[in-house]
């Protein structure tokens, strides 16, 4: 089997405690809110393989808690939002301890594009990747803009990745 035969399926996951006082715990895909931009933009991007989304408050134990569901049905979790450096943004804080093994280059790349829109502005970001056994999780900004962008590498990337991961390669 080569990377090209790697079939996935994808968790969505919204992290933004605005929109959790909003509408509350959300989960399943028929749940994203036409309010949800980056959350939609996801899902879109991957239609026919999002098996599951979620909507969490900025808040560790949630977060992991959802990661963890998430991967239970799906490769590949793909959370947006709270990755700022707001005393309240902890998903990078809630996410990275579940990780394996970290996959820097992600952040390096996405950072490195966002220099090309953004300049200095790029290292507020810290936007991550990694895998959790053989499963791989990215932690992208909030913003569509941000999403579209880390959206771009992932798309490019996440089949070689996850041959990587399961040990297909």
């Amino acid at each position: 089997m080569h990377e090209g035969d790697v079939d996935f399926k994808v968790a969505v996951i919204t992290v933004s405690t605005s929109r959790y006082e909003k509408y509350g715990e959300l989960r399943g895909v028929d749940k994203i809110r036409s309010d949800d931009e980056s959350g939609k933009l996801i899902y879109e991007s991957f239609e026919g393989n999002v098996v599951d989304y979620f909507l969490v408050p900025d808040d560790a134990v949630k977060i992991q808690k959802s990661v963890l569901d998430a991967l239970s049905k799906a490769d590949v979790c793909i959370l947006t939002g709270g990755t700022g450096l707001n005393p309240t943004d902890v998903t990078i804080e809630a996410v990275e301890p579940l990780f394996t093994k970290k996959i820097d280059g992600f952040g390096e790349i996405f950072r490195m594009l966002s220099y090309n829109e953004v300049g200095y502005a790029s290292i507020l970001s810290r936007a991550m990747a990694g895998l959790i056994k053989d499963k791989v999780v990215f932690c992208l900004p909030g913003s569509k803009k941000a999403v579209r962008l880390g959206l771009e590498i992932i798309k490019s990337s996440l089949k070689h990745i996850l041959s990587h991961a399961k040990g297909l390669s």
